[in-house]
């Protein structure tokens, strides 16, 4: 309802500038505002069949149109490496300082130029929780130490840079061996940093005591060091690609290495916890298979074989599926024995993989007449007689780990 003395408003007019007025009309109003103030009334009305969100609904939405908005950025893949040429450099050392005491009504202070801090060591720690080298840069400086000041005050030495490498890593510079860092906590200080300068207060002396002498810091070491990872085993698997390696290791333990039907699946080495029943736990090292001529730099190669090299035990998975399984063992022997002499006679034990196939179930009795009773026949794809290889396993961890520790 319109109020009455709106009724009786007409055309006034007011105003509009200097030396001008215009005509405005109150009411009615006209078609056109009342048309575009309705339109805006009813954005802002909400529809009468639709309920508010909740906040759970609300915030839930804005974090979808957040993520259409931006986009996550995707994460780094960091590929195996297990070698790295490093150059280390240790921290300079700061600077010593020449100047004297200057105090009121004290004319001859003497000198008290502080000496320089000394430069920050570079150290590499074993960490469990790194599991490649992956995370190694190729170049590491130390932290430099700080120049001396007056009234005798030292100056502060660099802080110590470590270097955070997997279990399992030896140190190389050349070709000889300097550091093997086996243990978790293990350290060795790569490069050492430089020794800080000395103030003109160390070379206060009865025959000079006003001394303007000081010395520069000295630069920290450098050296060029090669890293090796190998990887800390108590037994290894070796066999041909697709032989079922990858699949026994899942079945074992807890480690999930890509299984697929195509050969050369493993690229890096994987390595699996096997618990058992007297609360022991066996560390199992997949790697990737190895084919004849492997020495030659055929197939993936025999680099691999690093990582066995700390096993104190060897199982050989053979695919009982091939024709002639046995010829698989003389093989990887042989392959062994080219990349290491005596590695091929460690205690191992033979694995015919895949018994529940019928060809290879057929081939079982002509593998332990050439290689002898003492083959385990298993399925890592159905769990055939893994009982078997578990009870091998603590066997031999017993004998030969067992035996180190009681030495």
């Amino acid at each position: 309802m319109v109020p009455s003395r709106l009724l009786s408003l007409g055309p006034r007019t007011v105003p509009g500038g200097v030396g001008r007025w215009t005509q405005v009309r109150l009411w009615p109003p006209s078609p056109r505002l009342l048309s575009d103030s309705c339109v805006d009334h009813a954005k802002h009305q909400e529809p009468p069949g639709k309920k508010l969100l909740s906040e759970k609904k609300l915030v839930r939405l804005l974090t979808l149109q957040d993520t259409a908005t931006f986009p996550p950025r995707r994460h780094r893949t960091l590929h195996f490496v297990d070698h790295r040429r490093v150059l280390v450099c240790g921290g300079r050392g700061g600077d010593g300082v020449s100047c004297f005491h200057s105090e009121p009504r004290k004319e001859f202070g003497g000198p008290d130029g502080g000496d320089g801090g000394n430069g920050g060591h570079v150290v590499l720690r074993a960490d469990r929780r790194v599991k490649s080298l992956s995370s190694v840069l190729s170049r590491y400086q130390g932290f430099h130490g700080e120049a001396g000041g007056r009234k005798n005050c030292f100056g502060r030495s660099g802080a110590l840079l470590y270097v955070p490498v997997p279990v399992g890593t030896i140190v190389k510079e050349g070709k000889e061996v300097v550091a093997d860092l086996s243990c978790p906590g293990d350290e060795y200080i790569a490069a050492l940093g430089g020794a800080g300068g000395k103030g003109n207060r160390f070379f206060l002396a009865n025959e000079n005591r006003a001394p303007v002498t000081c010395t520069p810091g000295q630069p920290g070491q450098e050296r060029i060091l090669f890293l090796e990872l190998k990887t800390m085993a108590h037994a290894g698997m070796v066999g041909f690609p697709n032989a079922g390696k990858s699949s026994l290791l899942r079945a074992i333990s807890n480690a999930r290495p890509a299984v697929a039907s195509y050969p050369f699946t493993t690229l890096k080495p994987h390595v699996g916890i096997v618990h058992c029943e007297d609360h022991q736990q066996i560390a199992v090292a997949d790697i990737p298979g190895i084919i004849r001529g492997a020495h030659q730099n055929r197939g993936l190669g025999s680099t691999f074989l690093r990582h066995i090299e700390r096993c104190r035990f060897l199982l050989f998975i053979v695919d009982l599926s091939e024709p002639e399984p046995w010829t698989q063992v003389e093989a990887l022997k042989f392959e062994l024995e080219k990349y290491e002499a005596g590695l091929s006679e460690r205690p191992h034990v033979v694995v015919a993989n895949k018994i529940d196939l019928p060809q290879a179930r057929a081939a079982l009795p002509q593998l332990r007449a050439r290689l002898g009773p003492s083959v385990i026949a298993l399925s890592a794809a159905t769990g055939e007689n893994l009982e078997a290889l578990l009870l091998r396993l603590q066997e031999l961890h017993s004998r030969h780990v067992g035996a180190e520790l009681r030495w």
